[in-house]
């Protein structure tokens, strides 16, 4: 491999310091699992690849499928069927393509472009979303921004790929999970000061705070695509890849091998109604919050919040149990989601403010929480390590299959009964999840 020496920054360099200070390690330059050529490398990588990752993850929070482009879609005045899409576009347009891309980039000896170039989409997808916020309107505007979200999401699959392979080139092992820490944390700062400043705006227009936020989030995904191309990336290995095709044809067989494997599936596309609930909670506080800034900034800073402290919680319970976790988390958001519906079905005054709404998001995004966490240490711990990536790979591309059909069925029961009633029916999807879950087997025992 080449070593760029001139570009290896001094020891006292003010990156290596900040490196050093995020890490609490004194030796900058001791790596385990990376060659020395880009270890030297490490405090700069590191420190580009936090604000990055800081970009990515605030530009995920502004326009989020979940909360953000709900509201995007009420305030334009579009059908409430499309809702129900926003959601499976935004997952599965991530998830789908992600066999076929990893096939597609192991030719090159450098990933980094590819990551630039999918966040330099993702930011103008944003950008348009943005102007679709400022000029859109009802069914026109609501199409355009679906159309938007299917760029945004395929071209989130494409660097999520490239951004897990450059980065275990670029940083030691023991120090990735300090940079997504640090990158959360700081992300989560930014996402509750957004919120904060929202609330003391107070009863504004919300749609002209939509493009706003549509634009900080494109700014985000620029920052991201520019910080990939300043890294410093050591050429990797080009061989050993597998087709799309191949991995498929193999998945299946895993299928239909490994019961415990279908029924693993079976639980989480079920699952799936703790995603598809959030944006139809967030359309319920919109319509009791008179569309103004005030409503929005309490649901962003709530679900802030909530985000903050629902890994912690949920982190040591799935390294005993994850299918109790896939259980719990799904028992929660079921319980979240019918008393959302109880509330708007209820004549109640209290019932007629952001204010019970923004709670139950909380409360479901905790369990959502819980369910991504608990079937992703499930699906890895059940697999084993030769058959990993395998499991992984095709439960994802299932998931988004499903998600796909699930979610249109959802938005099309939507438009016919509305939001209330649907969250019903995604309570009892949810319970019917959570008692598959309890059947599945304990891996981690």
């Amino acid at each position: 491999m080449a070593t760029d020496t001139q570009d290896t920054p001094p020891q006292d360099s003010t990156l290596t310091r900040a490196f050093e200070a995020l890490t609490h390690d004194e030796d900058a330059r001791t790596c385990k699992d990376i060659p020395d050529s880009a270890c030297n490398q490490q405090p700069g990588n590191f420190i580009k690849q936090l604000l990055g990752s800081l970009g990515n993850k605030l530009a995920d929070e502004l326009a989020s499928a979940r909360l953000i482009l709900p509201w995007l879609l009420g305030a334009l005045g579009a059908p409430g069927w499309m809702v129900g899409l926003l959601v499976p576009i935004r997952e599965a347009g991530a998830l789908l393509p992600q066999v076929l891309v990893a096939g597609l980039i192991r030719p090159l000896p450098q990933r980094k472009y590819v990551w630039a170039s999918g966040s330099a989409i993702q930011a103008a997808a944003a950008f348009a979303l943005a102007l679709v916020a400022l000029w859109g309107g009802g069914s026109v505007g609501g199409t355009m921004v679906l159309v938007a979200l299917v760029i945004l999401s395929l071209a989130r699959g494409v660097t999520s790929i490239a951004t897990k392979d450059v980065l275990g080139k670029t940083i030691d092992k023991q120090k990735r999970g300090q940079l997504m820490g640090w990158s959360g944390s700081l992300a989560g700062g930014a996402t509750l000061a957004a919120g904060a400043i929202l609330i003391a705006l107070g009863n504004q227009p919300s749609r002209a705070a939509l493009v706003v936020l549509l634009v900080i989030a494109s700014i985000g995904w620029l920052v991201n695509a520019l910080c990939a191309l300043r890294l410093k990336e050591e050429d990797g290995a080009t061989e050993g890849g597998s087709t799309a095709f191949a991995t498929l044809k193999d998945g299946v067989k895993a299928l239909k091998r490994d019961r415990e494997f279908r029924r693993f599936n079976l639980a989480r596309t079920l699952l799936l109604g703790s995603a598809l609930a959030l944006p139809y909670m967030a359309l319920l506080a919109q319509n009791n919050s008179d569309e103004n800034l005030k409503g929005l900034g309490v649901l962003i800073l709530i679900s802030g919040i909530a985000s903050m402290i629902a890994s912690p919680l949920w982190g040591k319970r799935a390294d005993r149990g994850s299918h109790l976790v896939m259980r719990n988390g799904g028992l929660i958001a079921a319980a979240a989601a019918f008393l959302a519906a109880l509330a708007a079905l209820l004549p109640f005054a209290w019932t007629q403010t952001v204010w019970p709404f923004a709670l139950l998001y909380a409360v479901m995004i905790i369990a959502h929480t819980g369910i991504r966490l608990g079937r992703k240490t499930y699906v890895v711990d059940l697999a084993g390590q030769k058959q990993r990536a395998l499991y992984v790979a095709m439960s994802n591309t299932l998931t988004g299959i499903l998600l796909l059909v699930f979610g249109a069925v959802i938005g099309v029961t939507a438009h016919l009964i509305g939001s209330a009633w649907t969250l019903i029916l995604l309570t009892l999807s949810l319970i019917i999840a959570a008692m598959l879950a309890q059947r599945l087997h304990n891996v981690e025992q």
